[in-house]
């Protein structure tokens, strides 16, 4: 009995990092349409500026959602770029609370750094084979 638990525990915090990357993922997503908007709704005269954001936000939503599909099969190879991400949401949630917008860049770095340790723990290891 003891073995079956723990394997179901190994399981749980990869899925959850898994799942966590996968909402950073939709909130690239989301940020990605936001912008379309902006860049569609605008008169501004640096639209190639906003467009070329608009399609690197759209590219780090794909990527991350590609990073959290890997890692969900499992794929030992994905680890390190999950832990990438992380560390980019950590930097950008400093940035925000630097330029006092302290809820969302508290929020990034929560998010961040709960992921990266989901992510890294020994359960999860084990779960990848790493261990």
């Amino acid at each position: 009995m003891t073995g079956e638990k723990d394997v179901t525990d190994r399981v749980n915090t990869l899925d959850w990092g898994v799942r966590l990357l996968y909402l950073q993922s939709f909130g690239l997503g989301a940020l990605t349409a936001y912008l379309l908007v902006l860049d569609l709704t605008t008169d501004d005269l640096h639209l190639a500026v906003a467009a070329s954001l608009t399609v690197m936000a759209a590219l780090a939503a794909v990527a991350v959602f590609l990073v959290a599909r890997a890692l969900g099969r499992r794929s030992v190879r994905a680890r390190g770029p999950a832990v990438v991400v992380q560390l980019f949401l950590l930097a950008t949630g400093g940035f925000l609370i630097q330029i006092e917008m302290l809820a969302v860049g508290l929020a990034a770095l929560v998010l961040g750094a709960l992921a990266a340790v989901l992510i890294l723990v020994p359960p999860s290891s084990r779960a990848l084979g790493v261990d």
